[in-house]
């Protein structure tokens, strides 16, 4: 009987070696192991300490055992056996057990029936006397085999290794490689494309898996009809899920007016598509929906579907969940239907920017659907890739590939990346390379001097793909049908859900009036960024030039410098290096500009309402608290000063107050943790960014 899994497996959708999007896949929670293969090669080759030979006498445990160590040791020796004969008693069962050679004996004569055409299969039994018989005896209650006959004679040559390993008695495919081989062979790969991917995968040259090319036909053959018998049965158990899917979709729109969602149906009427967001979701996006990042990561086993979902980032760092979808397929027509779907949920706004790995059919849809909108390959996705494509070709030469390669991403000209990249694809020899070919085709995508003044609202970075990650695990951790997927994304996309993290007071680190008014106004989050800025822009020097244009430099890099223009009467600043463009944080070059021209405040057009405290999504008054613990905080800095200025004059006064300040620190924190954690008055503390 054919059984369904009961898990829905999801697992991640990356890119294989062989460069095809379709087979290379690792299983979310359960790491396949790919492994398998080349260890037992490794064991198999390896020089183990040397075999006792079977002996008349040996005792084991069970036949099973005697008969594991009898392969062993024939594998050892350049053969492998089989089991011949077994003899049973109404006492003891099997109580004789007969291993031999696998030449042993000679081939049955078989009569061809008349007419019939028959392969004259040449045998390999030659009458091999090799053997291993064994008989079983029960002592004090406790069963034991023995050997009663051993020889280890042989008629015929014996193997070596990288012969002997070939034989059908070794040649086995393991469980982790038949899940590999499956898949692949139902993504449409013919069999000599399946094993290629094996070998790449496992890193081996061709020729080196434990099994052959025959061996993955047969297997998939044999399983061509369990394969049919589980698709019939997944597909009734899909088509049963996604109508639950649909009733779930119903009941939220019944609870929630703003809720929204989408279907589509092929010709037999069965769903091939479904999209939803919330009401919290379609308000976010009011406020967030500036920049998206589309997340094709992971792909249901169980359902055969693939999961896009469309996420953003709030003024805390937080990540938003906008909408999602279950696409039949990874084409083109399943990608745009998607993104229209997401437009229509929006009422027809579309992000300034987008955010996708690096995918040939998801940027065909977009560059047809979103039009207007910005399309960036986050480079964190991007370098796997790199990893993934040209450590094997390049071998030992990858380390100083990658170095190069990371320096290129970096340059500030377009120019100046065009004429180093072709110096590093001869250098290394990858003129005729598709994914040089294709990264390069692509370059306005992801190389930094392309995608400069793209507003990507700090989200093309390695810590925001991380929370997305961490996100995304969270909604698919063990889910069990499409209803109960449906639930946890509900749970997850619901900012009334959002947990009010540990909060923190933002010190300042300048003193500058213009310090005082950011933190007055943005969250912490991007406060950290610009406050950061604003301490480097100490280290640069200004030249005025004519138009109101200034050179700013770094005191030690004064071959480095970035062209910022300054217009006063309309405060519009901008600076060669476009910070603010891509994040929405005045760069230190523009900051230095306006410290040179006597700015207390930033101008307002500078403080972005995305990343201000009023534009959070869950109420919040910082204000009033923020100005009110000003004077808390510069009472206890004013005493906290006096105290280590008068600990400081002696040692015995020092460790006094060291010692005493531990033990009271230590008394208070113990009773503040006690106290109630809310009394409905908050104070100036602020939300800490998870991104």
């Amino acid at each position: 009987m054919v059984s369904i899994p009961s898990k829905n497996v999801w697992m991640r959708r990356q890119q294989c070696p062989c460069g095809d999007w379709k087979c290379f896949v690792t299983y979310e929670g359960e790491a396949e192991d790919t492994t398998a293969g080349t260890q037992l090669l490794k064991n198999d080759s390896a020089s183990s300490e040397a075999m006792v030979a079977p002996y008349v006498g040996m005792v084991f445990k069970s036949d099973d055992e005697a008969f594991d160590y009898y392969s062993n040791f024939a594998r050892k020796n350049g053969f492998s056996i089989r089991k011949e004969r077994s003899r049973l008693s109404p006492q003891l069962g099997i109580y004789k057990r007969d291993f031999v050679c696998y030449r042993s004996g000679y081939a049955p004569v078989r009569k061809k029936p008349t007419g019939e055409h028959h392969r004259d299969r040449k045998s390999v039994r030659c009458g091999c006397d090799a053997k291993m018989y064994l008989l079983k005896e029960v002592v004090d209650g406790v069963s034991q085999w023995f050997i009663v006959q051993f020889s280890n004679v042989h008629n015929h040559e014996l193997l070596e290794d990288d012969q002997v390993r070939l034989l059908p008695a070794y040649r086995k495919i393991h469980e982790a490689d038949q899940e590999r081989i499956l898949l692949l062979s139902k993504a449409g790969f013919p069999v000599h494309r399946i094993v290629k991917v094996l070998e790449l995968e496992k890193g081996i040259h061709g020729g080196q898996l434990p099994f052959l090319e025959r061996d993955v036909r047969n297997f998939v053959q044999n399983r061509k009809k369990i394969i049919q018998e589980n698709d019939a049965l997944l597909t009734e158990k899909r088509e049963n899920d996604t109508m639950d899917l649909l009733e779930a979709c119903k009941s939220a729109k019944d609870g929630d007016a703003y809720f929204v969602y989408d279907v589509t149906v092929d010709e037999n009427d069965k769903v091939e598509n479904i999209a939803w967001s919330n009401g919290d979701s379609v308000h976010a996006y009011t406020m967030f929906g500036d920049v998206v990042y589309f997340d094709t990561t992971y792909h249901s086993i169980k359902y055969g579907m693939l999961f896009a979902a469309l996420l953003g980032i709030d003024n805390y760092g937080k990540i938003i969940f906008f909408g999602c979808a279950l696409l039949q397929d990874e084409s083109h027509r399943s990608f745009a239907w998607a993104l229209q779907t997401f437009v229509h949920f929006m009422k027809g706004r579309c992000p300034q920017t987008i955010i996708t790995d690096l995918d040939p059919g998801l940027t065909e849809a977009i560059r047809s659907e979103l039009p207007s909108s910005k399309h960036v390959f986050s480079v964190w996705n991007v370098l796997p890739k790199v990893s993934c494509w040209f450590s094997l070709p390049l071998g030992p030469r990858f380390a100083e590939f990658k170095f190069e390669f990371d320096a290129l991403y970096h340059l500030e000209s377009t120019e100046d990346f065009e004429f180093r990249w072709n110096q590093m694809v001869s250098r290394f020899g990858l003129e005729s390379d598709k994914h040089a070919a294709l990264l390069f085709s692509l370059r306005s995508y992801w190389v930094s001097s392309y995608t400069k003044g793209f507003f990507v609202a700090c989200m093309a970075t390695a810590s925001y793909l991380k929370s997305v990650d961490a996100f995304l695990k969270g909604i698919f951790d063990a889910q069990t049908c499409l209803r109960s997927f449906f639930e946890q994304v509900a749970i997850h996309s619901n900012v009334k859900n959002y947990a009010r993290e540990e909060m923190q007071y933002m010190h300042i680190r300048t003193c500058l009036p213009m310090e005082k008014h950011a933190r007055n106004v943005l969250t912490p989050f991007i406060f950290k960024s610009l406050q950061h800025e604003l301490v480097l822009a100490m280290q640069y020097s200004t030249s005025e030039r004519a138009n109101k244009a200034y050179l700013v430099r770094h005191f030690k890099n004064m071959d480095g410098e970035h062209l910022v223009v300054w217009i006063p009467e309309e405060e519009h600043i901008q600076c060669s290096c476009k910070e603010f463009e891509s994040t929405g944080i005045l760069c230190r070059h523009a900051l230095r500009v306006l410290l040179v021209n006597n700015y207390f405040q930033l101008p307002e057009r500078y403080l972005l309402s995305r990343w201000r405290q009023h534009s959070s999504l869950l109420p919040f008054d910082n204000q009033s608290s923020q100005n009110g613990n000003d004077d808390w905080f510069q009472e206890f800095h004013s005493l906290t000063g006096t105290l280590f200025t008068e600990s400081s004059f002696t040692k015995q006064r020092s460790s006094y107050v060291r010692e005493e300040l531990r033990k009271e620190l230590t008394r208070l924190i113990s009773e503040v943790r006690d106290m109630p954690a809310a009394d409905g008055v908050t104070m100036d503390l602020t939300l800490t960014p998870t991104g």
